[in-house]
C-alpha cells in the first residue's frame, strides 16, 4: 500500500435508515463515516453517535497503533494505517494488520440489519506472550450533516456494568452503549481538529473535535475481544456471547446471497408506515423518483415482488393533486411535491409490479390491487386536469410544465435562486413517461384516458429534430414552437427504459447512434454533449461548481438501463446483440463496484476520461439499473 487511502468505501446498513461506513484504508475522510449513525425517525433523523475510535495493542515487542487520524491542518497521527496488510469487504469490513514483533491482528466491522448495533471484533491470529488491545471510542452526538466542536454541555458521565458501559452525551438525543468483554477506565478527554479532506474538496467545513470518555482494555492472548455499540442505555447483555450469535446469523445469511443481492438489500428500509428505499448512502434519505426508478432493478428483476408491492403500498396514500412527493424532509416537516415525473414513475413502477405478477402466476391480492389502481388514477386525471407547478395537459395532449425558479424535473440542480436546467415547457422524458402513464392506465384501468393518449402521441412527432435525434425540450419556456436543442440523454426514455418505446425503426436508430456517439461512456450517459459551450468535464469543487456541473455533461450511471434496453431493441434483441451487449457494456461497471462503494454503483462520474467518480458513493438507481440491465442480457439479475 502506497499511502493512507485508496477512495474505496465500505458501508453496513441496518435497514432502518442508519449506516456504518468509512474507507476501506486510512482515516476518516467524510463527516459521515461513523462507527454508529443511527436513524431517529427511520429512515430519517440521523444522528452521528460514535464517529470512530483510537486503537492500539502493546505486546512483549512494544506498543503499535492500528487506528490512524487526519488533524487540521494536514497531520496524519497515528500511524497505524503502515500496519494493514489486507483489507476485504466480504462478508463484512476486515482488516488484517502485521505488527513489527510478529503480531497479527484481524480486525472486523459488521452491522446486523434492523438491529441499531455495530459490532467491533479484534483477533490475533499469530504471535506470542502477552497482547493487550486498547480502545478509546471517539463520541459527537451531531445531526449527520453537521460538524461536532468542544463544548462544556457534552456530558462525559459514564454508567458502568463491568465491561459494559453507558453514555448519554446531550439529553436530546438517544444514549451510546458499548457491550464489551474487556474493562474501561473513565478517562474523559477532548480530540481537537479532526480534518476531513472530502469535505474540503468539497468545499464545505472540515474539521471538528470528538469527545472521548474513556478506554477499552482487551487481553488479546485469551480471546477475541468484543465491542458492539448501539443506541440505548441497556446494558445487560453479554458481549461475548451476543457477538458469536450475530457473527454466526450474519455469516449464513450473508454466504447465501450474492455481493450484487446483499448490495442491494443495503437500501430497503423500514419508515413509519410501511417500506420504502433510501435513495443512496451517506446522505440522501428516502426521494420519490428515486424509489420508484431503483425498485424496478432492486426489488422487481431480484423477485422481491412482496417488498415492492409494500413500498408501492405505502407510497399510495400520499399522492396530492395527482402529485407524488419528491421528498420526505429529515425532521418530518411536510413533504415536497416538487418533480413532474416521480408521479410518473410511479405508474411505471406499479405497472411493472403488476406485470411481474401476473408472469409469475400469483395475482396481487384484490384489495391491494385496487389502492395502487387508486393511486395511479388519481395522477393520470390530476396531471390531466392540472396541478402544482403549471403541470397540466396541454392542447396537443402533451405535458407541460414549469415555473421560474423551480427545478421540477430530474436534472433539478439549483444554485441560490438559479435553477441550473430549467427545462420549462414540455421535456423529452416527462412526455416518454406520460404517454407510458397513458397507456399502462387504458390497459389495466380504464379507456377514459385514450382519446389524450391518441393525442399525446401524435403531438410528440414534434420532438424529432432535422439530425433525426430528439429536442430536449419543445414550446421551451412555455412559447409555442420554441425548442431547446441540445444533446441530453433524457430523449433515450423515448426508445428504451419504459414498458412502450415511443419510436420504432430509424427514428428510434437515429436517437440510440445519437445519444452512442455523442454521450455514451463506460459508466453511463453524459448529461450534455461534450461539444456544447456549457459542457462540463469535472464534477468537483465547492456547493456552486458541484452543481453547476451536476447536469451539464457529469455522466449519470442510473441511464445506462435505458440506453442498453434502447441500444438492444434498435437491434432486433438478437442472442448477437445481447452477447455483444454483455462483452461491451457489463466488464466496466463490474470493475467499477471495486473502485469506489465497494459493492455499489456511483451516482455520477465526471465527463471527461479517466471518469473518475463522485458524487454519492453508493446510489440505489444506479445499482438498480445494473441489476436491471443483467436482466435484459439473460444474466442472474444478482
Amino acid at each position: 500500500m502506497d499511502g493512507p487511502a485508496d477512495g474505496r468505501e465500505w458501508l453496513e446498513a441496518d435497514g432502518l435508515g442508519g449506516f456504518a461506513s468509512g474507507p476501506a484504508f486510512g482515516p476518516r475522510t467524510r463527516r459521515y463515516h461513523a462507527l454508529l449513525l443511527t436513524a431517529t425517525t427511520p429512515p430519517t433523523g440521523r444522528v452521528v453517535l460514535v464517529n470512530g475510535i483510537e486503537a492500539a495493542v502493546a505486546t512483549a515487542g512494544g506498543a503499535f497503533p492500528l487506528s490512524t487520524q487526519r488533524y487540521a491542518p494536514d497531520v496524519l497521527h497515528p500511524d497505524g494505517w503502515r500496519h494493514v496488510t489486507a483489507f476485504s469487504n466480504r462478508p463484512w469490513p476486515r482488516w488484517t494488520f502485521a505488527l513489527p514483533d510478529g503480531t497479527t491482528i484481524l480486525h472486523e466491522v459488521l452491522v446486523e440489519p434492523d438491529s441499531c448495533e455495530t459490532l467491533l471484533r479484534w483477533q490475533r491470529l499469530a504471535g506470542d506472550g502477552p497482547c493487550t488491545l486498547s480502545v478509546r471510542p471517539l463520541l459527537s452526538g451531531r445531526d449527520y450533516h453537521a460538524l461536532h466542536h468542544e463544548n462544556p454541555a457534552f456530558a462525559f458521565a459514564a454508567t458502568v456494568r463491568g465491561g459494559n458501559v453507558a453514555w448519554r452525551p446531550y439529553p436530546d438525543l438517544p444514549a451510546v452503549a458499548a457491550l464489551t468483554n474487556g474493562t474501561y477506565a473513565h478517562a474523559p478527554d477532548w480530540y481537537r481538529n479532526f480534518l476531513y479532506v472530502a469535505e474540503r474538496e468539497r468545499g464545505l467545513d472540515d474539521t471538528e473535535d470528538l469527545a472521548s470518555p474513556g478506554s477499552f482494555a482487551f487481553d488479546l492472548a485469551a480471546g477475541a475481544g468484543v465491542m458492539i455499540l448501539r443506541s440505548g442505555d441497556g446494558l445487560t447483555v453479554r458481549a461475548g456471547p451476543h457477538a458469536e450469535r450475530l457473527v454466526a446469523a450474519e455469516r449464513a445469511r450473508r454466504a447465501a446471497l450474492t455481493p450484487l443481492a446483499l448490495a442491494a438489500g443495503a437500501y430497503r428500509v423500514d419508515r413509519p408506515g410501511g417500506r420504502t428505499l433510501v435513495a443512496g448512502f451517506p446522505w440522501f434519505t428516502d426521494w420519490g423518483r428515486d424509489t420508484f426508478i431503483a425498485l424496478r432493478g432492486l426489488l422487481v428483476a431480484t423477485g422481491a415482488l412482496a417488498q415492492a408491492r409494500a413500498i408501492l403500498l405505502a407510497w399510495a396514500g400520499a399522492v396530492s393533486e395527482g402529485m407524488m412527493p419528491n421528498r420526505f424532509p429529515d425532521r418530518g416537516e411536510a413533504p415536497e411535491y416538487n418533480a413532474v415525473d416521480a408521479s410518473l414513475w410511479y405508474v411505471v413502477a406499479v405497472h411493472d409490479v403488476l406485470a411481474a405478477h401476473a408472469a409469475a402466476g400469483h395475482p396481487v391480492p384484490e384489495a391491494e390491487a385496487a389502492r395502487l389502481a387508486e393511486a395511479c388514477a388519481a395522477i393520470l386525471d390530476g396531471y390531466a386536469a392540472g396541478t402544482r407547478y403549471g403541470i397540466a395537459a396541454d392542447a396537443d395532449g402533451l405535458l407541460r410544465a414549469g415555473v421560474p425558479g423551480v427545478q421540477l424535473t430530474w436534472m433539478d440542480a439549483k444554485v441560490g435562486d438559479r435553477v441550473i436546467t430549467p427545462r420549462i415547457g414540455k421535456p423529452v422524458e416527462i412526455q416518454a413517461l406520460w404517454i407510458n402513464a397513458l397507456r399502462i392506465g387504458i390497459a389495466r384501468w380504464s379507456p377514459r384516458w385514450r382519446a389524450l393518449e391518441q393525442r399525446a402521441s401524435a403531438g410528440f412527432a414534434r420532438f424529432v429534430s432535422p439530425s433525426g435525434a430528439l429536442y430536449d425540450v419543445i414550446d421551451a419556456d412555455h412559447v409555442p414552437g420554441a425548442v431547446d436543442p441540445r444533446v441530453r440523454p433524457n430523449q433515450i426514455l423515448a426508445v428504451g427504459g419504459l414498458p412502450h418505446p415511443l419510436l420504432a425503426g430509424a427514428q428510434a436508430r437515429a436517437v440510440v447512434d445519437t445519444v452512442e456517439a455523442r454521450l455514451l461512456t463506460p459508466l453511463g450517459l453524459r448529461s450534455l454533449d461534450p461539444a456544447d459551450p456549457d459542457y462540463r468535464g469535472r464534477y468537483g469543487g465547492g456547493p456552486a461548481e458541484r452543481d453547476g456541473a451536476y447536469h451539464q455533461g457529469t455522466v449519470w450511471p442510473w441511464l445506462i438501463g435505458p440506453f442498453v434496453d434502447a441500444w438492444l431493441g434498435v437491434r432486433g434483441r438478437s442472442a448477437e446483440a445481447r452477447a455483444e451487449a454483455r462483452s461491451r457494456f457489463l466488464p466496466p461497471l463490474a470493475a467499477h463496484l471495486e473502485e469506489a462503494g465497494l459493492g455499489h454503483v456511483s451516482e455520477v462520474v465526471d465527463g471527461d476520461p479517466p471518469h473518475r467518480p463522485g458524487g454519492c458513493p453508493f446510489q440505489a438507481w444506479s445499482l438498480g439499473e445494473l441489476i436491471r440491465v443483467r436482466r435484459m442480457l439473460d444474466l442472474d439479475p444478482v
